[in-house]
C-alpha cells in the first residue's frame, strides 16, 4: 500500500483540471485573474515556495520576498501585454519551482537583496505566462486577479513554513523544499 501511495503522489501534483481556466466573458476578468495561478500546479509550487523560503529567511523577508514576486509578476504581465517577447517562459517557470524548491530544501540564507532578486527575476516569467494566456479578459481586472491569488499562495506558503518549522523543526520544514523541487522535477520530466 505504501508502495502505491508514493507512486500516486507525483500523479497526483501533475494532475489538473480538463479546463485549467475560467472563461473571462462567462465568470469575469477579475475570476479569470484569480484561477490562473489556482490551476497550475508549476505556478502554485513555485508561489508557495516563495512564502515557504520567505518564512525560512523570517524578518523583513516575510514581506519583501512576496512584494518582490508580485511586483516583477505584475512588470512580466505588462512586458507581455506591450508584445515584447520573452524567451522560454515555459521552461523558466519550471526552473522557478526546482530553483525555489532547492533554496528552500537547503534552508539557504541568502541576503534580503539578493533574495528578492532572485525571486523578482523568476517572477517576471510567471507573469509575462499570464499575460500571454489572458485571451479575452479585460487587463487590469485580470491583473488585479492573480496578484490577489498569487499573494494568497505566497501567505499559505509562509504560514505552512512557519507552522512547519514550529511544530516540526528545520528539517522538516527543509523537507518541503524538497517536495517543491520534486514537483517540479515531475513536472519537467513530464512535460
Amino acid at each position: 500500500m505504501r508502495r502505491l501511495t508514493l507512486t500516486l503522489i507525483p500523479a497526483l501534483i501533475a494532475a489538473g483540471p480538463a479546463l485549467a481556466h475560467l472563461d473571462p466573458v462567462q465568470h469575469g476578468s477579475f475570476a479569470a485573474g484569480a484561477s490562473h495561478p489556482m490551476f497550475g500546479t508549476d505556478h502554485i509550487l513555485a508561489m508557495v515556495a516563495v512564502g515557504l523560503w520567505a518564512a525560512s529567511l523570517g524578518g523583513r523577508a516575510l514581506w519583501a520576498l512576496p512584494t518582490a514576486f508580485v511586483g516583477a509578476m505584475a512588470l512580466g504581465f505588462l512586458l507581455s501585454l506591450g508584445g515584447m517577447p520573452l524567451p522560454m517562459v515555459e521552461p523558466m517557470i519550471l526552473a522557478s519551482v526546482l530553483v525555489l524548491g532547492v533554496l528552500v530544501a537547503t534552508a539557504s540564507r541568502l541576503s534580503l537583496p539578493v533574495a528578492a532578486a532572485i525571486v523578482a527575476a523568476l517572477a517576471v516569467f510567471h507573469g509575462h505566462a499570464h499575460g500571454s494566456e489572458m485571451g479575452g479578459a479585460g487587463a487590469m481586472a485580470y491583473l488585479g486577479g492573480f496578484a490577489l491569488a498569487t499573494a494568497a499562495l505566497h501567505a499559505a506558503g509562509t504560514v505552512i513554513g512557519a507552522g512547519l518549522a514550529r511544530f516540526g523543526g528545520p528539517v522538516v520544514a527543509r523537507g518541503a523544499g524538497v517536495f517543491v523541487a520534486m514537483g517540479g522535477s515531475f513536472l519537467a520530466l513530464a512535460g
